[in-house]
């Protein structure tokens, strides 16, 4: 059974920043695209970032030049860089790992205060 755990969340004033990290673990034979997702109170689920396995990138329009994702394939981890954050971006943020079918991680909750 393959699990994704986040880690990272809390509490920020704006334009601060925070490091999101998603570490896979359990009987992984790859994972193809890793990415973050995040769903505000009353929102839709939202793409925030996505990588694939090669480093190609892509963002939602609402965090271009201000989030950042990378991975670590040899840990089998996906970070998201948050900078510049704002009170728009509070949220709990999930984690999503394609390994043949999508996972998602449990979620950690981001908080900008004004």
């Amino acid at each position: 059974q393959v699990q994704l755990v986040e880690s990272g969340g809390g509490l920020v004033q704006a334009g601060g920043s925070l490091r999101l990290s998603c570490a896979a673990s359990g009987s992984i034979f790859s994972i193809n695209a890793m990415g973050w997702y995040r769903q505000a109170p009353g929102k839709q689920r939202e793409m925030v970032a996505g990588i694939t396995s090669g480093g190609s990138t892509n963002y939602g329009d609402s965090v271009k030049g201000r989030f950042t994702i990378s991975r670590d394939n040899a840990k089998n981890t996906v970070y998201l860089q948050m900078n510049s954050l704002s009170p728009e971006d509070t949220a709990v943020y999930y984690c999503i790992a394609d390994i043949g079918y999508d996972i998602w991680g449990q979620g950690t909750q981001v908080t900008v205060s004004s």
